[in-house]
């Protein structure tokens, strides 16, 4: 059994089980997938811990790929080993990140995972606590209650996949020959980015991801990224809150 959400930016109450009740349903050979933005590796907080030992008490296994919104510095921390055909990163036991670029075999199908996403919620650019007028700018800024990052704080330039992630994406997408189940991502295709949303724009993930479309046979495909729920073409879903039972 699994089920695939979309973002949730460390807050897990949704998969309460008064919201959530098909978990008591659920083993740890059963799955909820979250399609980026997980951000339960954020800061190491009590908080954060809190949350995770929450999490790590479900009868199910979570796999998120992740999304734009993630302390990478934390999450590259994380003990890397191999998981059903694929590379993982373990928060806990049952709490795992799936690698970029890698293809995984559970539920009886393989899955093709490959997070990353650029942020587009920040108009007013990225500061860097290095520069000498660091704390000026800052204060400035969040005087004027401008939307900014703060480099290594609140936004990671590992956001976009490396040269090397996306070779090792092909190399094993080549090894399967261009054909998998299922494509878990956090962003779409550049060619449905005008079906969610006119004001969205092509970068060089989504136009990665688009040469996966053209080449690449499967049968569904999920992400996140642009808080809606909406099913295009038939197989590429996009999730926000809902939960999509994929039997």
């Amino acid at each position: 059994m699994v089920y695939i959400t979309g973002d949730t930016h460390s807050e897990f109450e949704r998969f309460s089980s008064r919201r959530f009740p098909q978990q008591k349903e659920m083993t740890r050979a059963d799955y909820l997938v979250i399609c980026g933005d997980f951000g339960g590796v954020w800061d190491n907080s009590s908080q954060q811990r809190y949350w995770l030992d929450w999490l790590e008490q479900k009868p199910f296994t979570t796999l998120f790929v992740d999304g734009n919104h993630e302390n990478f510095d934390l999450l590259q921390q994380l003990p890397c080993r191999e998981w059903q055909g694929g590379q993982v990163h373990v928060v806990r036991e049952n709490i795992l990140h799936l690698m970029r670029g890698e293809i995984f075999t559970f539920a009886g199908r393989s899955w093709f995972a490959m997070g990353g996403g650029a942020s587009h919620d920040m108009p007013d650019g990225i500061l860097d606590p290095e520069e000498p007028d660091f704390a000026l700018k800052c204060r400035r800024l969040r005087r004027r209650r401008a939307r900014f990052r703060v480099k290594g704080e609140s936004w990671w330039p590992q956001e976009m996949p490396s040269q090397a992630e996306y070779s090792r994406a092909l190399e094993n997408l080549e090894r399967a020959a261009w054909q998998v189940d299922c494509i878990l991502t956090h962003c779409a295709p550049s060619r449905l980015l005008s079906q969610i949303d006119p004001a969205l724009s092509p970068d060089p993930l989504t136009d990665f991801l688009e040469d996966v479309d053209r080449r690449c046979r499967f049968e569904h495909w999920f992400f996140g990224h642009y808080h809606r729920d909406l099913v295009l073409e038939n197989r590429y879903i996009l999730q926000q809150e809902g939960l999509y039972k994929l039997d």
